[in-house]
């Protein structure tokens, strides 16, 4: 079965009443978890973006400290876990302020933490590219903007 368009499915859910609208976005959420956490953001966290900013930093760090440290594989494993969580709750948001912020925070508690990044091209190549996504969320803020994260940014690199 082909999926219609986003711009079929537009015409469609305004031709429907509200309570159809509600009954679709329900069954929607039932379907699977990424459906669910995405109206759970629409409706709950996307007003209020800094508290979304803060409980992913705090999710960063409860799960940074769970990582096995001592053997590279398994944190290997535990960073790749938490990059794809990360790069869901950003594509949930899609404001490029909260990519830098999440970005730079994950970077920070690598930094900080006792994995030896060098010691794994795997883990270093990750740091790296992490490193470039934030300089690419960048080029789509504003010059102030720019200039507060760029002191951030040095303290990582």
């Amino acid at each position: 079965m082909k999926p219609a368009s986003l711009a079929d499915i537009k015409k469609e859910l305004k031709l429907r009443t509200p309570e159809e609208v509600l009954q679709i976005c329900l069954q929607l959420g039932r379907f699977k978890k990424d459906n669910k956490e995405l109206l759970t953001y629409l409706l709950f966290d996307a007003q209020d973006e800094e508290a979304y900013i803060e409980s992913i930093k705090y999710e960063i760090d409860d799960l940074m400290e769970e990582i096995n440290t001592s053997q590279l594989y398994y944190a290997k494993k535990s960073l790749r876990k938490i990059l794809r969580n990360l790069n869901k709750y950003i594509r949930y948001s899609g404001d490029k302020r909260t990519e830098v912020e999440v970005r730079l925070h994950f970077c920070q508690a690598i930094k900080y933490s006792k994995i030896a990044v060098h010691r794994s091209a795997v883990i270093e190549n990750m740091y790296k590219r992490q490193l470039i996504n934030i300089e690419k969320a960048l080029k789509g803020l504003h010059e102030d903007i720019k200039a507060d994260y760029q002191g951030l940014i040095q303290s990582v690199t």
